[in-house]
């Protein structure tokens, strides 16, 4: 088994070996002063490991179409609570993927067409479809000055299509992770409180300023002007009164950041034990859908 020590001589998060000796680097490390927190934490096992999905899936389906606002070919792929239940009669869910990411890679990952289908069946959620759908890799899920427009593609034509298809979209939840946990936030503010019944924000990707944003990915905001205005914090009051869920793990790297908005909004979830990766995702879904499910109503 690896040791601290070992880690830390190993020179883990760019520490020099002189600050190292004697486990100072460790400690540095450890509160924080020097960079390194989170592979750190992973080499520990801090982490966890990605719990296995309950064993019974459901069939998925998919939707795609030439978006105009994305001015692409996108494609949703549609999670029922339960073996051949058309979204006829249901209200919806929106799911959004992170960075590098599209709809059915984020069915997979989080194994969601498993824990739906349980959370269900087993824990006593009322039934709701789930779609997941394609965002871009990087957009951050707002418009850009590209001219792609992801939430104008779920609230113009994603919604619509569902709509069409009998499901219940007056009021809609949106959940999503990193990337798509700020963008279930953004599309919060786009729907407002009338048509928002429940967001839940994993993990979300909440950037301290334009330039940690950019540093971070290039391509997330098209210019600081772009960054401001779809800031979440600074829209703090187009969010009061929508029912939140924001959970984060203490050793996310956007943990510092998520903290603070709880701090400020007081939504449910919480910060506990865990790493910027599927195996915290999985370990929060049966509370994170349980959250949405008993909240969307009857739209």
């Amino acid at each position: 088994m690896i040791t601290r020590r070992a880690l830390v001589l190993g020179g883990l998060g760019g520490i020099g070996a002189a600050a190292a000796a004697g486990g100072t680097g460790y400690a540095l490390v450890e509160s924080e002063v020097l960079p390194g927190k989170v592979p750190l934490d992973r080499a520990l096992g801090r982490c966890g490991d990605v719990p296995a999905p309950p064993p019974a899936s459901v069939r998925t389906e998919t939707m795609t179409w030439r978006s105009a606002h994305r001015r692409a070919t996108v494609t949703a792929t549609v999670v029922p609570p339960a073996a051949d239940r058309p979204p006829r009669g249901l209200p919806v869910v929106v799911a959004l993927h992170g960075t590098g990411e599209d709809g059915a890679s984020l069915v997979r990952k989080l194994a969601l067409d498993h824990y739906l289908p349980d959370a269900v069946a087993r824990g006593g959620v009322p039934p709701f479809t789930l779609v997941s759908v394609d965002g871009g890799p990087d957009t951050y899920w707002h418009p850009r000055a590209s001219g792609d427009d992801p939430l104008g593609m779920i609230v113009d034509e994603l919604l619509p299509r569902l709509r069409d298809r009998g499901a219940r979209t007056g009021r809609v939840g949106a959940i999503g992770w990193s990337m798509g946990g700020y963008g279930a936030l953004v599309l919060a503010r786009r729907l407002g409180r009338a048509r928002t019944a429940a967001v839940v924000a994993s993990s979300p990707a909440l950037f301290a300023s334009y330039e940690d944003a950019v540093a971070a990915n290039r391509r997330s905001f098209d210019g600081a002007a772009d960054y401001d205005r779809h800031d979440v914090f600074g829209a703090l009051e187009e969010l009061k009164g929508v029912p939140l869920r924001v959970d984060c793990g203490t050793s996310d790297p956007f943990a510092d950041r998520v903290r603070e908005f709880r701090d400020r909004v007081r939504p449910a979830g919480g910060l506990e034990g865990g790493c910027h990766d599927a195996a915290f995702w999985r370990r929060q879904l049966r509370r994170e859908l349980a959250f949405l499910g008993h909240r969307l109503g009857t739209g």
